[in-house]
């Protein structure tokens, strides 16, 4: 038996704006951050979890004070009972009253309570020596139903329905296993799309894309339509007319700009266009969809809960669903959300990027193709080239593909030395930073 007997939080915050790296035509200069967590147990194994929430820089610190908030409901606990049931310890969270008053079930609590169970699975698949997506990977479909809160999605998705859907991909389990591990996990990649690069670098990082493998590439759009244009020009003849360019307009347009905008860009042969408009506006996605159609819309990565992301789906606002591992409540409202996309035969292809986003939604993806949809062929993860370094066990991209990690956990665990160093707003490089801003103001 063993308790948890330490809950640390850090404000870890990355200068990713100083390159313009991240920048769109919402977010122009962000600096990639994560409201960090680790819990600390007795047990003599020493394995602990780790989690984090994606931030953009400004208001990290509210994130972390909101996991914080949840140390009293985790000190002291029973390791064993906690991790037993991950399906009653999940709902535990979101169900107190006082908690789900802050959202309900949206928000900044509800993405802190999606960092505590996820640094609670982390800690489940360290303790049994796998890693994550093989860990759920390997669960019976009784077991994966039982992580599910049904309460607001029965309407659209059962019970007995994601039973079924689960109990229909079981028998091909270990033969998709040994293909993962063959041949890897399709991805795509924005790192030459930021909006904020010049041409030339941007023809520059395409070319190296498709050397690398990947058959996709996505660009930032929404700022100005000309550039758009003329980006999507210098991007087309960079990578052939065989390679897909999605675009991503994070949230910029109202519904009939959205689809008068994208009239111009469809000559491009346009793969998706991603948060093209508020992500709360469910008849507004639905407008645009069928405004640009053939051209898919994809959005997710800020959608707040699975009850959102029901409605899109049964009001046909979205043909790419984006899964993020930091925005909802966790790896169990994750599969929630697996479960509803399965049902309504709608593609998912994971938000990534960020501080060990592509660490964390990989997992995601590779259970998807062992439990539950059975495809990876049809979908792909987002890439993004930064940051990894900062992690225990980075992602293996490589020809174009993720390939499955090995290590147990689920990829959130950063060094204890770049935590340390990129801490805000005391960690040694911030504290660097201070120190010559101040010089220089004297000089």
């Amino acid at each position: 038996m063993s308790t948890i007997i330490a809950v640390e939080t850090s404000d870890v915050r990355f200068p990713t704006s100083r390159d313009l790296d991240g920048s769109d035509a919402m977010n122009p200069d962000p600096d990639y951050s994560a409201a960090y967590l680790r819990v600390v147990t007795d047990h003599g194994d020493g394995h602990e979890g780790h989690g984090f929430v994606f931030t953009i820089g400004r208001g990290n610190d509210v994130e972390t004070a909101a996991i914080k908030a949840l140390t009293p409901y985790l000190m002291g606990r029973n390791v064993e009972n906690l991790l037993a049931d991950m399906g009653a310890t999940y709902k535990e969270f979101i169900n107190d009253s006082q908690l789900r008053w802050l959202g309900p079930e949206k928000g900044v609590m509800h993405m802190a309570i999606g960092a505590v169970v996820n640094a609670l699975w982390d800690l489940k698949a360290k303790r049994a020596g796998l890693p994550l997506w093989q860990l759920l990977g390997t669960m019976s479909p009784e077991e994966l139903v039982n992580l599910v809160d049904f309460r607001y999605l029965s309407d659209a998705l059962t019970p007995e329905d994601a039973l079924e859907i689960l109990r229909a991909a079981e028998p091909g389990r270990d033969e998709r296993m040994a293909t993962l591990l063959a041949e890897g996990y399709p991805g795509y990649t924005t790192t030459p799309g930021w909006l904020g690069y010049s041409d030339e670098k941007l023809t520059r990082l395409a070319h190296e894309a498709v050397a690398e493998g990947f058959l996709q590439i996505k660009l930032k759009v929404g700022a100005d339509l000309a550039d758009d244009v003329s980006r999507l020009r210098t991007a087309r003849a960079a990578v052939g007319p065989d390679i897909k360019i999605a675009v991503d307009a994070n949230q910029r347009w109202d519904v009939d700009q959205a689809i008068e905008w994208m009239s111009h860009l469809a000559e491009f042969d346009i793969a998706w266009i991603e948060e093209p408009t508020s992500p709360d506006d469910i008849l507004g996605h639905a407008a645009i969809a069928r405004g640009v159609a053939p051209i898919p819309v994809a959005t997710g990565e800020h959608v707040q809960n699975r009850i959102v992301f029901k409605q899109m789906l049964q009001a046909g606002a979205l043909q790419v669903l984006q899964i993020d591992a930091a925005r909802v409540a966790g790896v169990n409202e994750n599969v929630a959300i697996l479960l509803l996309a399965a049902k309504f035969g709608v593609r998912v292809c994971p938000h990534a990027g960020g501080v060990g986003l592509c660490e964390a939604v990989q997992h995601l993806s590779m259970f998807d193709f062992l439990a539950v949809s059975g495809k990876k062929d049809d979908r792909m993860i987002e890439f993004v080239d930064h940051l990894h370094e900062h992690f225990l066990t980075p992602i293996d991209v490589h020809d174009g593909r993720y390939w499955p990690p090995v290590a147990p956990g689920g990829g959130s665990e950063m060094h204890a030395a770049s935590v340390a160093e990129y801490s805000f707003p005391d960690g040694a490089f911030w504290a660097a930073d201070a120190a010559s801003a101040v010089e220089k103001d004297m000089v």
